[in-house]
């Protein structure tokens, strides 16, 4: 009775991930579509030897269903069907613990963990190939922002004025990003022919925008300018954990080394620039 429990679980998922997969590739096109085609066949293949096993047939689960579908068409293929495939590891466990009863097992285990390791590294996803585009963006306008608001803090201590040429700054700062993107990514591009500079100088700059409003946001919502400049911190540190978690799961690699390091590099200019604005103030004698 346990082995069954087990194997019906897997069956359950092996037929939920056919349908996500096969779904998808009604949506998809040219190599995406004949990948998740791929995938949507081998899930219906492990669907039937394990139906052959308990004689039952299961339905999918319609919420999964549902949810991996909304992940991958919001936040990209990679993404989605990441997060799904590590739904997988409990499947490989079943796997593992059955295979010493029955060689189809073992298949079903091979075919599982070839899964992650190559059709998905087939996929083409463009929410990943611009990523070095968002990153720059965000990474910017957090390093530089940052700084730019400890330093206005401490010099002005009005938040409404440091709110507003921190906007000015930033809208600038992001059109100029944009535009070094697009010349950086137009002499790329005749090594890269999928890459649109265009489309890489948008990436850039309506990430720097979205990030500079996030960070001004507290200095135009609240009056005590230290209070505020604690919130931009926090917001700013959500923003980077936010954008590492997603490039974590698309990518697969791990997440602790890089959000370290864009906090460790936003932290430290931010000290500096804030030590700068107090020097300003005493020397210039600068009264809020």
């Amino acid at each position: 009775m346990d082995n069954l429990r087990l194997i019906l679980a897997a069956q359950r998922n092996e037929i939920t991930e056919h349908q996500v997969y096969k779904r998808l590739a009604q949506r998809a096109s040219n190599t995406n579509k004949k990948v998740l085609e791929a995938m949507a066949a081998d899930e219906l293949k492990h669907y039937g030897i394990l139906k052959g096993v308990s004689k039952r047939e299961m339905q999918p689960n319609a919420l999964k269903v549902w949810w991996y579908g909304l992940l991958a068409r919001t936040f990209g293929l990679a993404f989605g069907l990441r997060c799904m495939e590590r739904g997988e590891q409990y499947a490989e466990k079943i796997y593992t613990q059955l295979a010493g009863q029955s060689p189809r097992f073992m298949v079903l285990l091979r075919d599982e963990q070839r899964h992650e390791k190559e059709l998905l590294n087939m996929l083409s996803d463009q929410r990943l190939e611009y990523a070095s585009s968002v990153v720059l963006g965000i990474n910017d306008a957090w390093v530089e922002l940052t700084g730019a608001l400890a330093g206005l803090t401490l010099a002005l201590r009005n938040s409404k004025m440091i709110a507003i040429i921190a906007f000015i700054t930033g809208l600038a700062a992001s059109l100029s990003m944009a535009a070094s993107e697009y010349l950086r990514s137009k002499e790329e591009g005749e090594h890269d022919k999928d890459r649109n500079p265009l489309t890489s100088a948008a990436y850039t700059g309506t990430a720097y925008v979205f990030t500079v409003l996030l960070l001004i946001s507290p200095y135009i919502f609240l009056r005590n300018v230290f209070a505020a400049l604690a919130a931009m911190l926090s917001i700013g540190v959500l923003i980077i954990a936010g954008y590492t978690s997603y490039i974590a799961v698309a990518k697969d690699i791990k997440f602790w080394r890089r959000f370290t390091e864009m906090v460790i590099i936003a932290m430290t200019v931010t000290l500096i620039s804030f030590a700068v604005g107090s020097f300003v103030r005493f020397y210039f004698g600068i009264e809020a």
